[in-house]
C-alpha cells in the first residue's frame, strides 16, 4: 500500500523532497581532511542547486559529536539531519558497516514523526548509504537513486603500492545495491561501462552526469601575482600542488618523487622551485599520517615542500591560482573535481589517465594526461613547464574556458530528471503490481 495521500498518487513531474544519503561524510565537513573530499563537495553544491530548483533536499548524515544538534539548515531548502550511529570520534570509515543498523534505524525513526509521503525518492552517495537506502526507499515506498562515487572492483584493480585492498564485504554491499536502485548515476560513460562490466548493472538504469564546479568561487580573478602575494609565496618560482586527502590512492608521493628527479636533473631549479601539499592523511594514509614529509627528507627535498593543513573553499582557490600546475598522479578518481576547480581558478593540471580524468582535462590543450605513475614522466613535464612558463599560461587560460561547462547548474538539472525518470518508472512499476 502507497504512503503517499491520495492527492499525490499522479505525482509531479520532478520530486518535491529528496532524502539523500551521506552516512560516512558530513557535508558540514572540511573538505580535504579525513574522509572529507570531492563526495562533500559533490552534495552541498548539488543540494543547493536541486534546492533552487524547488527540489527540497534532506542530507541524512552520521554524527560525529555530541554537541551536533539534530538539524542543521544548511541552505535555503537544505536541511542536514544528524543520526545518531555508534560512537561519535574515533571510528574509521572500514567500522561503519557495523553501524549501519542503527544508522537505518535513527533514519527510519526519524520519518516516523514526518507526515506521510514527506520524501517522494531517496538519493544515496556511497555505498555505505546505498545500503541504507535500500531499506528506506521500499519502507517509504520510493524509488531509489544512487550514486558509487568510487567502487571496490574498480579501486582493487588499480592499488597503489602497499595500500590496502577493499573488503570482499564492500564489493557484495555494491552489488546487492547495484541490483535494487532504480536508477544509477555515474559522473562519466567510462564509470557507466564500469558498472556493466564490474557489477553488472543493466545500462538502460545508468544516467551519465558530470559533477560541477563553483564557478562564483572558482574563477582567475586577479590573476596568479595578486594569487601568490596574498598566499606569501615567491612570484617567479614553479609551483606544483598537490591538493586533497593525503592517502597511497592519491598518490601525492609520486608528485615528491617527481620533484627529486627534476632537481636532480636541473639544480638550478631547487632555488626556484616550492611544492605546497594542501590537505590532511586519510584512508590507509591514516595510519602512517608522517609518511610524506619522512619521504620528503629522504629524497633531500624537504626544503622546497610545504605542508598546508586542509583550507576553505574560498582560500583552496587562491592555492590554485597560485600554483603553476595542479599535479593529480591518483590510481583511481570517479571523476576528479579538484582538477575542475583549478581549471576552473584558470591553471593548467598534470594528472594520470585514470577514471574520468580523461573527460575533465583535456590532453595537450587544459593540461598534460600520463599513462602510468613514473615519477620520471612527471618530472619531464615539470621541467617543461619551468622552462615555457608561456605554455603554462596558455593552458592555464584554456583550462578556465573548458571548466566554464561545467557548472553545477547543469549538473542539478540534469540530477532532476533522473529523478523524474525514476519517479515515472517507480509509478509503472507500482500501478502494474496493484
Amino acid at each position: 500500500m502507497s504512503t503517499l495521500p491520495p492527492a499525490r498518487q499522479g505525482g509531479p513531474r520532478r520530486p518535491r523532497r529528496v532524502a539523500m544519503l551521506s552516512v560516512h561524510t558530513s557535508p558540514l565537513h572540511q573538505p580535504g581532511t579525513g574522509d572529507a573530499g570531492g563526495m562533500n563537495v559533490y552534495i552541498v553544491e548539488l543540494a543547493r542547486k536541486l534546492a533552487a530548483l524547488d527540489i527540497e533536499v534532506e542530507i541524512f548524515t552520521r554524527a560525529t559529536s555530541g554537541d551536533l544538534p539534530p538539524t542543521v539548515d544548511m541552505a535555503p531548502g537544505v536541511l542536514v539531519r544528524h543520526i545518531d550511529a555508534g560512537p561519535y570520534e574515533g571510528l574509521a570509515k572500514e567500522e561503519l558497516p557495523a553501524q549501519l543498523c542503527a544508522f537505518t534505524h535513527g533514519v527510519l525513526r526519524a520519518w516516523a514523526g514526518l507526515r506521510p509521503g514527506h520524501y517522494d525518492l531517496v538519493h544515496s552517495h556511497y555505498w555505505l548509504s546505498g545500503q541504507v537506502g535500500w531499506l528506506a526507499a521500499e519502507r517509504w515506498g520510493v524509488p531509489l537513486v544512487h550514486a558509487m562515487h568510487t567502487m571496490a572492483k574498480v579501486k582493487n584493480a588499480a592499488l597503489a603500492e602497499g595500500d590496502t585492498p577493499e573488503p570482499a564485504a564492500r564489493v557484495i554491499g555494491e552489488t546487492q545495491v547495484v541490483r535494487a536502485a532504480h536508477r544509477l548515476i555515474a559522473n562519466t560513460e567510462g564509470e557507466a561501462a564500469e558498472l556493466v562490466h564490474h557489477y553488472a548493472a543493466d545500462r538502460r538504469l545508468v544516467d551519465v552526469v558530470h559533477p560541477g564546479v563553483d564557478l562564483d568561487l572558482f574563477h582567475p580573478a586577479d590573476g596568479r601575482a595578486a594569487a601568490r602575494a596574498r598566499l606569501g609565496l615567491p612570484q617567479e618560482a614553479l609551483i606544483p600542488l598537490f591538493a586533497g586527502r593525503i592517502q597511497p590512492l592519491k598518490a601525492p608521493d609520486v608528485l615528491l618523487r617527481a620533484v627529486a628527479v627534476l632537481l636532480r636533473e636541473r639544480p638550478d631549479l631547487r632555488g626556484r622551485t616550492l611544492v605546497p601539499v594542501v590537505g590532511g592523511p586519510s584512508g590507509s594514509g591514516l595510519a602512517r599520517p608522517d609518511r610524506l614529509r619522512s619521504l620528503a627528507e629522504q629524497l633531500g627535498i624537504a626544503d622546497v615542500v610545504r605542508f598546508q593543513p586542509a583550507v576553505g573553499q574560498r582560500q583552496l582557490a587562491d592555492w590554485y591560482r597560485a600554483a603553476s600546475v595542479l599535479v593529480m598522479p591518483s590510481y583511481s578518481e570517479s571523476f576528479g573535481l579538484v582538477a575542475i576547480e583549478a581549471q576552473a581558478a584558470g591553471t593548467p593540471v598534470l594528472a594520470a589517465a585514470v577514471g574520468g580524468l580523461p573527460v575533465a582535462v583535456r590532453d595537450g590543450i587544459t593540461g598534460f594526461l600520463l599513462p602510468g605513475h613514473d615519477p620520471a614522466d612527471y618530472a619531464q613535464v615539470l621541467r617543461r613547464l619551468a622552462d615555457q612558463p608561456a605554455l603554462g599560461e596558455e593552458m592555464g587560460r584554456a583550462a578556465a574556458r573548458h571548466a566554464r561547462g561545467f557548472g553545477w547548474d547543469a549538473a542539478a538539472a540534469a540530477t532532476a530528471e533522473v529523478y523524474t525518470a525514476a519517479l515515472r518508472a517507480h509509478r509503472h512499476l507500482r500501478s502494474h503490481h496493484g
